[in-house]
C-alpha cells in the first residue's frame, strides 16, 4: 500500500483516458463547488424562508439537516443501486437531479415540498461525492492524483468562501427564490461542462453490500474511517459555535465575524492546496502534522485567544489545518484501498456527513450544559485521538 501501488483496473482506465484529464478534473471541481453551496446556502436564508413559508427558524433548519443525513445514506447506497452504470452517466444524472431539486426549492408553495426538494439535494450530494471523491485516479496520471484530488476538493473551500456568501447576499437583495433559481442554472451549466469534457467511465467494479462491509477488514481503511469520525466530529462541535466564541472569548465585534469567517475559508483553500502538494510524497507525515495542529490550536484558543489579535491568528491557523483535511483523508482512503477506491470512498463520504451532524449536535449539548470552552476542549481531544490513530498506522499498515 505504498505511493507507487496501482491496480490493474486503474492502470487500464488511465491509459484509456484522454491525454489530459485536467479539464474533467476542473468540471468535477465545479460540481463539488455547486453541491456544497446548495447544501449550505440555506444557513444564511433561514429567516427569509421561515417567514415566507410560515415556519420557525428552527423548523427551517431542516433545510440543512435533511440533505446532510440523506447524503450519508446515499453515499454508499447509490453505487450499490446503480450497479455497473457508466460513472459519467451517473454524474450527469445526479447533477441533473440537483438542477431539478433547486428548481423545486425555488417554486415550493409550502415547506413540505421544500423539504422534499432538499431530500433530492441530499441524494445528489451523497451519490456525486461517492464517485467524484475518488475520481482523480481515473482522470490523471498516478503522480498527479494528489494535486487533482486537491483541485476537486478545492470546490469545497470555494463554496464556503464565495458560493455561500454570494448566494446569501443575492437572497437578501432579490429574494431567496431567485438565489435557488440561480443555483439551478449553475447546476445545468455544470451538466453541460461534464458532458463536454468528462470521458466515459466504466464502473471499476460492481459495488455490493458485501464489498462495502469487506472494506473494514483493511486496517488502512479502518484507520481512515476512525480518523475521519474523530476529526470531523471534533471540528464541527467547535466550529458550529465559532461566531459566539469570537465574540465572547476574543471580544471581537459582531460586525467583524463575517470577514473573519471569510479569512477562515480563504486559509482553508490555501491549506487544501498546500496539503495536496505534500500528500503525494508523505501521506502519513502530512496527516499527522495536520491532526496535531488541530489538537493544539483549538484548546490553545482558550489560552491565547482572549484578545482580537490572538483570536484572529488562531482562527486562521485553524482554517489552514482543517483546510487540508478533506483532501488528506480522501488521499489516505485512495492509498489504503487502491483496489476498491469507490466503495472505500463511499464509506468515507457517509461517515464524513454523519460526523458533521453528530459534531454539531454534541457541540450544542455541551454549550447548553457546560460552556463554550467545552467544545474547544472536545475539538482538541478528538483531534488528538485522530493523531494517535494515524500514528498507529505506521505499525499496522505500510502507508507512508
Amino acid at each position: 500500500m505504498t505511493h507507487e501501488v496501482q491496480t490493474t483496473g486503474q492502470t487500464a482506465t488511465q491509459s484509456a483516458a484522454p491525454r489530459s484529464g485536467w479539464p474533467a478534473v476542473t468540471a468535477v471541481a465545479l460540481g463539488t463547488f455547486l453541491l456544497v453551496t446548495a447544501e449550505q446556502l440555506p444557513i444564511g436564508l433561514l429567516t427569509a424562508v421561515g417567514s415566507a413559508l410560515s415556519v420557525s427558524e428552527g423548523t427551517a433548519g431542516l433545510m440543512v439537516t435533511v440533505p446532510s443525513l440523506v447524503a450519508a445514506v446515499a453515499a454508499p447506497l447509490v453505487p450499490v443501486v446503480v450497479g455497473g452504470m457508466d460513472r459519467r452517466a451517473l454524474l450527469l444524472a445526479l447533477m441533473g437531479l440537483m438542477t431539478l431539486a433547486n428548481v423545486t426549492t425555488a417554486v415550493a408553495p409550502n415547506f413540505a415540498v421544500l423539504v422534499t426538494s432538499r431530500v433530492l439535494v441530499g441524494v445528489a450530494i451523497g451519490g456525486f461525492w461517492a464517485v467524484a471523491s475518488g475520481l482523480a485516479v481515473r482522470l490523471v496520471a498516478t503522480a498527479h492524483v494528489p494535486r487533482a484530488t486537491a483541485i476537486i476538493f478545492g470546490g469545497v473551500g470555494a463554496a464556503n468562501v464565495f458560493g455561500v456568501p454570494l448566494g446569501t447576499l443575492m437572497g437578501e437583495l432579490v429574494g431567496w427564490r431567485i438565489a435557488f433559481v440561480t443555483l439551478s442554472v449553475l447546476a445545468l451549466v455544470t451538466v453541460l461542462a461534464l458532458l463536454a469534457v468528462l470521458p466515459p467511465l466504466a464502473a471499476p467494479q460492481l459495488v455490493r453490500p458485501r464489498l462495502l462491509i469487506d472494506q473494514f477488514r483493511n486496517p488502512g481503511v479502518r484507520i481512515g474511517i476512525l480518523a475521519t469520525f474523530l476529526i470531523v466530529t471534533g471540528h464541527f462541535s467547535a466550529y458550529t459555535f465559532v461566531s459566539p466564541a469570537l465574540q465572547q472569548l476574543s471580544g471581537i465585534d459582531e460586525r467583524l465575524v463575517g470577514p473573519l469567517l471569510f479569512a477562515f475559508g480563504t486559509a482553508g483553500m490555501v491549506g487544501n492546496f498546500v496539503a495536496g502538494a505534500a500528500l503525494g510524497r508523505h501521506t502519513y507525515r502530512t496527516m499527522l502534522v495536520l491532526t496535531v495542529a488541530l489538537a493544539v490550536v483549538m484548546p490553545l484558543y482558550l489560552l491565547l485567544g482572549g484578545g482580537p489579535a490572538g483570536g484572529t491568528i488562531l482562527l486562521i491557523t485553524w482554517g489552514l489545518a482543517y483546510g487540508g483535511m478533506s483532501v488528506g483523508l480522501q488521499t489516505w482512503m485512495i492509498k489504503a484501498a487502491p483496489n476498491a477506491v469507490e466503495p472505500a470512498s463511499a464509506l468515507w463520504v457517509a461517515v464524513f456527513n454523519l460526523s458533521i451532524g453528530f459534531g454539531a449536535l454534541v457541540g450544542g449539548v455541551l454549550v447548553d450544559t457546560l460552556s463554550l470552552d467545552a467544545v474547544l476542549w472536545l475539538g482538541g481531544i478528538c483531534a488528538l485521538g485522530a493523531a494517535i490513530t494515524i500514528r498507529a498506522a505506521r505499525a499496522n499498515t505500510n502507508l507512508r
